[in-house]
């Protein structure tokens, strides 16, 4: 079966750069895959992608050697398992509560003996080769969300369930369960305090840590604390910044000697 680099990087002790895929374009995908990231995420949770465009943007991504993975719209077994026959190497699944969810997620994606994920990998044997029915269970990535009080509250029980591979933390909705301003990077004292607790608990229990940026600077700044997964942007937030640096170069830019005339 094709190699999990998200496995690799974290058993060699490296951080995964992770980026963000709102745009439903196969397209944009191709082009973001194109440059380098680790792995990206396709959001079907927020955002404007549908399971159909999530197919191409997955297709897209097979042209490199980027991890393809997906945040689901919520804890259901039918989106987890239809989203991982479709291809997806990963999937981060939002608002993980307690124990008893983080063993339903474990649960619904992999297969018995170790769970319940029904079998019909129809394009995941295409991505993963002819061998994944058995060595499925061993290369995908399953990660909880860790957003809410409630979280915070069961997160030991979350984190001691077995087959978890991974937790993610979305700052924004972190701190509104906190009371906090909802910001990627500069946290609010009382956010920042949970987000070290639920990375050194991630740590003490063997699991890897992962948390969305805003910045390179902060993502920079969480791997040097132990963060092995950081998203920084996402496409669309780049191409926006991309064309805000140029749109201010030209309006800042004296007009041209020849201005007010016209070719036509």
């Amino acid at each position: 079966m094709r190699p999990n680099r998200l496995r690799e990087i974290w058993q060699s002790g490296g951080a995964a750069v992770n980026g963000w895929l709102a745009i439903p374009n196969g397209f944009s995908a191709e082009t973001m895959a194109h440059q380098g990231w680790d792995s990206l995420t396709i959001d079907l949770q927020h955002g404007v992608v549908d399971y159909q465009a999530m197919v191409g943007m997955l297709q897209a991504i097979s042209t490199t050697a980027t991890v393809p993975v997906v945040r689901v719209p919520w804890l259901e077994p039918g989106i987890l398992m239809k989203t991982l026959d479709a291809g997806a190497y990963g999937v981060i699944c939002p608002m993980v509560n307690t124990r008893e969810d983080a063993q339903k997620l474990v649960a619904w994606t992999h297969y018995a003996p170790r769970g319940t994920r029904s079998f019909g990998p129809i394009r995941a044997t295409l991505y993963g080769g002819a061998d994944y029915p058995s060595a499925a269970n061993d290369t995908i990535v399953t990660f909880a969300m860790i957003e809410t009080a409630a979280a915070l509250d069961n997160l030991d029980d979350i984190l001691s369930v077995e087959g978890l591979d991974a937790i993610y933390i979305g700052p924004s909705d972190l701190s509104l369960a906190l009371g906090c301003r909802p910001v990627f990077d500069d946290v609010d004292d009382k956010a920042q305090q949970a987000i070290d607790h639920i990375l050194a608990r991630a740590k003490a229990h063997g699991v890897v840590a992962g948390i969305h940026n805003g910045t390179p600077e902060g993502a920079l700044a969480r791997v040097a604390k132990g963060f092995q997964f950081v998203t920084v942007s996402s496409d669309a937030r780049l191409m926006a910044a991309g064309a805000q640096q140029v749109m201010a170069s030209m309006r800042a830019a004296p007009p041209s000697a020849g201005a007010g005339s016209s070719t036509y």
